[in-house]
């Protein structure tokens, strides 16, 4: 991450927006799963996302603006069975960023979680955010540059985007 941000340092600009999209998903039966690949699971969808923040953070603070994004899951707010290191890595995103709004806030940095819930439609098929049941990965783009435009006296921190016929 340190080399990613000294990449971007090296760009003619400053740093505006930095989103977290990564994540690692290992399943199974909790007495089945490798205790090596859940930490694995867990340092991708939790402690890259602190480094990221870490670093664009630093960056942002100079000039006391900017937005950081994190894309979390479902999986943030409710744990499914067999599915517990995404859940963990995902319950540990959406509290690693209720912590930076509420410390970058009030420096003039957005800091929000979107919370994907629902499978996302292929972009590269003619079909893609046709089907009433996934997500049309435009659509999210659009979701996303909603919260970079956002106003400060409006800062949302936190959005839940799924398909209108999607379970809550």
């Amino acid at each position: 991450m340190q080399s990613l941000f000294e990449r971007v340092d090296a760009l003619d600009g400053t740093l505006e927006v930095a989103v977290y999209n990564a994540s690692h998903r290992v399943q199974g039966p909790i007495t089945a799963l490798d205790p090596v690949a859940v930490e694995a699971a867990i340092s991708v969808s939790a402690y890259g996302a602190f480094l990221m923040a870490h670093h664009a953070a630093k960056r942002m603070l100079l000039k006391r603006s900017g937005t950081l994004l994190f894309t979390g899951a479902s999986a943030s707010v409710k744990g499914f069975a067999k599915s517990a290191p995404f859940a963990m890595g995902k319950f540990a995103l959406r509290g690693l960023c209720q912590s930076l709004a509420r410390e970058l806030h009030p420096q003039g940095i957005h800091v929000g979680h979107i919370v994907i819930d629902g499978g996302i439609a292929d972009r590269a098929s003619p079909d893609a955010g046709q089907a009433d049941d996934m997500l049309d990965p435009n659509e999210i783009a659009k979701a996303y540059m909603t919260l970079i435009d956002q106003h400060r006296s409006t800062w949302t921190s936190e959005i839940e985007i799924r398909p209108w016929v999607e379970r809550f």
